[in-house]
């Protein structure tokens, strides 16, 4: 019974941290907005809408389009050059976790505990899950993989629906509630495993490697709890990675080994590239760290308290949002802001995601906005 209490508590901790970047706080105040001079041009090209999102969002960019859902279960597809709408389905239910989609297969997880399934914007099936996940299913290989809460990974059919097979997650008691990492190098599936980065071969659901992130201390289950959080940055050979409150890794994919880690805390997710890693911490400080070493680059302290978004990184510029709906374009080189473009006021829902030149955020409001630096 101690043990179901622990992990009851932990799940509850999880979503308390995954939610406290979009709620408003009155313990600590937020920096206030900086003076900007814009140093690069950027606007806003195109903007629509779904329902409000009350779930850790994540939308899918894949073949030209923008694949997002709402909260009301609303999946949607929008062209990425001028946000036409392909298609749009209603699920039926309200949603617990956001998209997936590899361009034809899309899959989303309702509050209800299922996966639901679609094919060119039509339902074709639904599996019910034992336990929640709030992470998007990933659609990879005509499969669907879904990470569960309890860092389960169940691999299905995406044609039917057919359970292929379940990775059962050993060791630590407790999880987060708290969107977990899941993603794919070559024909490796990767998923976090506690502090663990696994490969996994996606056929058959075998672990191929495994390196750790984080080292967990603390005198207690809860206090040692570094999960890793999504999502995911990946560069080439290079898999970078959050731990809970814990630290930042990379991992070289094709070696499964470890490249470096350091401990820094922050509950969100990493961006980057071939460069740097870029992540904010637990006071939304944001720091660029070497991808090859792990060497600090710089720190940025003009966003602290703000609730930032995960970062996305474009070329010569990072893109992050914040609770007020603001988003910021920053100098990846010196971490400096060169532009700010407002949205609808709510916080920023999920990273933003880019496809061609054209970058997407999404608010807590519904709101999409298709933004394009010039």
């Amino acid at each position: 019974m101690m043990g179901k209490n622990l992990a009851a508590l932990a799940l509850l901790g999880g979503l308390l941290a995954g939610c406290s970047i979009f709620s408003s706080s009155t313990a600590v105040k937020p920096a206030e907005l900086e003076q900007v001079t814009p140093a690069i041009a950027g606007r806003v090209v195109w903007t629509a809408r779904v329902d409000s999102v009350k779930f850790p969002l994540s939308v899918a960019a894949v073949a030209e389009q923008f694949v997002v859902a709402g909260g009301d279960g609303t999946v949607q597809a929008l062209q990425a050059s001028d946000g036409r709408s392909l298609w749009s389905v209603n699920v039926g239910q309200k949603l617990a976790a956001g998209v997936g989609s590899d361009g034809r297969f899309a899959a989303v997880v309702t509050t209800a505990n299922e996966v639901v399934a679609l094919d060119a914007g039509q339902v074709i099936w639904r599996k019910t899950l034992p336990t929640p996940a709030v992470a998007a299913p990933l659609v990879a290989g005509e499969r669907v993989f879904v990470l569960t809460v309890d860092r389960q990974v169940h691999a299905f059919d995406a044609k039917n629906g057919d359970k292929i097979w379940i990775l059962r997650r050993p060791g630590e008691p407790l999880t987060l509630a708290q969107p977990g990492v899941i993603g794919v190098f070559k024909d490796t599936l990767i998923v976090g495993q506690g502090t663990r980065l696994a490969g996994v071969d996606p056929l058959r659901g075998t672990i191929r490697w495994e390196a750790s992130v984080a080292n967990p201390r603390g005198t207690n289950e809860v206090e040692r709890l570094a999960d890793l959080v999504g999502p995911l940055m990946r560069s080439g050979e290079v898999l970078c990675a959050r731990a809970f409150q814990s630290a930042v890794g990379c991992v070289n994919a094709e070696r499964g080994s470890l490249m470096w880690t350091r401990n820094v805390g922050g509950t969100l997710g990493v961006g980057g590239d071939a460069s740097r890693v870029v992540g904010g911490d637990a006071s939304d400080r944001l720091s660029a760290w070497n991808t090859t070493n792990g060497d600090v680059l710089w720190t940025a302290e003009q966003f602290l308290n703000r609730r930032l978004s995960t970062p996305l990184s474009l070329g010569a510029t990072v893109i992050v949002g914040d609770f007020e709906g603001q988003v910021h374009f920053i100098s990846a080189a010196t971490g400096k802001t060169q532009l700010r473009l407002p949205t609808d006021g709510s916080a920023i829902a999920a990273a933003p995601v880019v496809l061609g030149n054209t970058i997407l955020v999404a608010t807590r409001n519904g709101g999409l906005f298709a933004m394009r630096p010039e």
